[in-house]
């Protein structure tokens, strides 16, 4: 068949498929049937296109990752989810307002931030339920990382409604890239306690933790939190990044007193400004064996109290054991030992 009269049988068939809101399998089939494939990139554009327009037609939450900075990281897919999506849900209206601007896209915008989420679900899902194809941005970065996404994600979970995720940026993923720490492992910790006691009983529960620990925190809060850092943890080396993926982006590398006179010194001069990700390198070899060390003096004292105090051998290595994380072989070992200067005094 010429090649004139197979696009015009083709499109028509098309046509029938999409007003009779048939799937997007289908006109796969047919593209499969008329050898769209072979056919020149115009052809494959428009495919495409309508293909994702039938898939869209059933309802869908998409949970839309956007730039932490810098507009070029966003997808096109991304882009492709908002221009055909039947309205934008947001965090804040100004700030996915203006990202939409940018790309010359115009659709219905939404509040649904952390004081309303919880009462505006319902209403986002029986949208969804009635077919349409609602997308959730955050201000910036990947929607349910420490922000107010997880509810909605959560609620469309529970609710079997089709729910799509599409990836993006995360500011703490990529300052730990930046840290170039070795460790393997990482922990993200989502804001950094506002309160000194509370980040001093974080970071001495995550002390022992072999991974890099991961906060957000405020610039306004920054020095604080840094001096704080310094107190528990002054050996280990940090890494504060500020501004990622901006025209000002500083990813700064010291141990912990270095960055507080470093910032201490910005502070003065002219402020800190600018989102803030802080991480924490693990422990290094002779921080863990010291702490190994501090761990073994005190089960010791522990269990030489136990059992002075009457505590059966076997009663006190298991108590020990539970309490400060050491083998149960070794406790049993440190109790008898225990035991057994007890019985030749």
């Amino acid at each position: 068949m010429p090649l004139y009269g197979c696009a015009l049988r083709f499109w028509a068939v098309v046509e029938l498929r999409i007003r009779s809101r048939l799937n997007a399998l289908l006109v796969r089939e047919l593209c499969v049937d008329f050898g769209v494939v072979s056919l020149d990139r115009e052809w494959a554009r428009g495919v495409s296109y309508i293909i994702h327009t039938m898939e869209m037609n059933d309802g869908k939450l998409y949970i839309v990752a956007t730039p932490i900075g810098n507009l070029g990281d966003i997808t096109q897919r991304a882009l492709k989810v908002l221009e055909t999506s039947d309205a934008v849900y947001a965090e804040d209206t100004r700030v996915t307002g203006k990202l939409l601007a940018a790309f010359g896209l115009k659709k219905p915008l939404c509040r649904l931030d952390e004081n309303i989420i919880r009462s505006k679900t319902d209403e986002v899902i029986e949208r969804i339920r009635a077919g349409e194809v609602i997308a959730y941005c955050t201000d910036a970065g990947m929607p349910g990382v420490s922000d107010p996404g997880s509810v909605l994600i959560a609620a469309a979970r529970e609710a079997s409604v089709p729910c799509e995720i599409l990836p993006g940026a995360s500011a703490g993923t990529l300052a730990y890239v930046a840290s170039g720490f070795s460790c393997p492992n990482h922990y993200f910790g989502c804001f950094f306690p506002r309160k000194k006691t509370e980040q001093i009983q974080t970071l001495d529960s995550l002390a022992s933790l072999n991974a890099a620990l991961i906060f957000y925190e405020s610039p306004h809060r920054l020095l604080d939190s840094l001096c704080t850092i310094n107190e528990a943890l002054p050996q280990r080396r940090i890494c504060v990044c500020r501004e990622l993926t901006k025209l000002h982006e500083e990813v700064y590398l010291g141990t912990p007193a270095e960055a507080l006179s470093h910032f201490a010194t910005m502070e003065e001069a002219s402020g800190i400004k600018g989102e803030i990700v802080i991480v924490i390198d693990a422990a290094g070899a002779d921080e863990a064996r010291s702490r190994d060390d501090d761990v073994l003096n005190q089960a010791n004292e522990l269990i030489c109290r136990l059992i002075a105090d009457g505590e059966r051998v076997k009663s006190a290595a298991k108590i020990a054991a539970s309490e400060l994380g050491i083998a149960k072989n070794l406790a049993y070992e440190m109790a008898l030992s225990a035991k057994e200067a007890q019985d030749d005094t």
